[in-house]
């Protein structure tokens, strides 16, 4: 038994992510009983649109403390479509966490699961295994928490690329590429994917990766432009292993690449940094199939794996290494197993339907 326990602060959020988080605590909790650990201080934290609506502020400073001093946050899905801001943009808390925390590297797994969908006829499908990495904390979202300014004939955004911000994020994705086990060949690689032959910030981006680049002999490197690289993920996804990329090239990719393994409903990602991590699945709050029992909670199970595995990497605990591969098991082996086809491919089956589903197998 592990006589380890770890604080997990738990955001919901709204819509499905409270589904979509109930069904997930329970798979953890059956993981980590049947691994003997690591014991799970799960701690509820408010946050998301609907308590924007109801109290004026969309991430309390209390909540924002919680996170912190949590060892980890496992976030479900935040914001609602008509709960904007007085600036008409949404609700997106996880944003504040981002920079708050300084949760650089968005890290986006891309793999398809033995007997899950996935659009791509091509039988070369099933070698997918690579992983986007989105720098979360500048590019052109850096100026987001400002007030707009109020005009009826223009608006712009800055797009922030400094040389402390790439390195981190780009550092990240070579050490990452080194340490992935290799399933297809022994070659491990980092593509910068930018708009470097355009955009100035861009070219600096790519001057940085360089610059990583040199001290990373022992891993691969090339380069791909955004627009290529949008062709090449749906022709070709299986000829990748590492990508990095500025904030919000990494915000269309990392979407693209969930529909190559069958949706967001099947996408895990976490936002992590030096001292802190968040994970949550890809998708949103979905409002309106919320409370129908049809949201897929893959994503949000391959979330809880991944925070298992970066808790037990950083703290040396083989539970939660355990308890992370058993869950990411599971849910491969109950697509086999039970022929799982979640409602958003057209199939019968819900979030209690997968959920019994992947804990059978646990």
């Amino acid at each position: 038994m592990s006589s380890n326990t770890f604080k997990i602060a738990v955001m919901p959020g709204d819509g499905i992510g409270i589904e979509v988080m109930d069904a997930c605590i329970e798979v953890l909790n059956a993981a980590t009983k049947k691994v003997g650990g690591p014991g799970l201080d799960l701690q509820h934290v408010n946050g998301g649109a609907a308590y924007y609506r109801d109290h004026g502020t969309d991430l309390p400073d209390e909540s924002f403390e919680a996170a912190r001093n949590a060892d980890a946050i496992l976030f479900g899905a935040m914001g609602l479509p008509d709960v904007r801001k007085v600036d008409g943009t949404e609700i997106n808390p996880q944003l504040d966490l981002r920079f708050g925390l300084e949760l650089y590297a968005g890290v986006r797994p891309v793999r398809v699961l033995p007997g899950a969908p996935t659009p791509l006829g091509d039988p070369r499908a099933q070698e997918i295994d690579l992983v986007l990495i989105r720098e979360n904390t500048e590019g052109l979202f850096a100026d987001i928490r400002k007030p707009r300014t109020e005009s009826t004939e223009q608006a712009e955004d800055r797009c922030l690329i400094t040389r402390k911000g790439t390195e981190r994020v780009v550092e990240y994705a070579f050490k990452l590429a080194a340490s992935r086990p290799r399933t297809r060949t022994d070659a491990r690689r980092v593509t910068c994917v930018d708009k470097a032959n355009v955009l100035h910030s861009m070219a600096f981006f790519r001057s940085v990766f360089d610059d990583v680049k040199a001290r990373h002999p022992d891993v691969d490197a090339d380069y791909g432009y955004v627009d290529a690289m949008a062709l090449n993920l749906v022709k070709r996804p299986w000829d990748y292993d590492v990508m990095v990329m500025e904030n919000l090239l990494g915000d269309i990719l990392s979407d693209l690449t969930a529909g190559i393994v069958g949706g967001l409903g099947m996408a895990p990602s976490g936002d992590i940094g030096d001292a802190h991590g968040l994970f949550q699945p890809s998708h949103g709050s979905a409002p309106d199939i919320a409370g129908k029992g049809l949201a897929n909670p893959v994503a949000m199970f391959l979330s809880a794996s991944m925070m298992l595995t970066w808790l037990g990497t950083g703290h040396g605990e083989d539970q939660c290494l355990e308890a992370g591969a058993l869950i990411e098991k599971a849910v491969a082996d109950a697509f086999v197993n039970a022929a799982l086809k979640p409602s958003e491919f057209g199939g019968p089956h819900g979030t209690a339907d997968i959920t019994k589903a992947v804990l059978n197998e646990i």
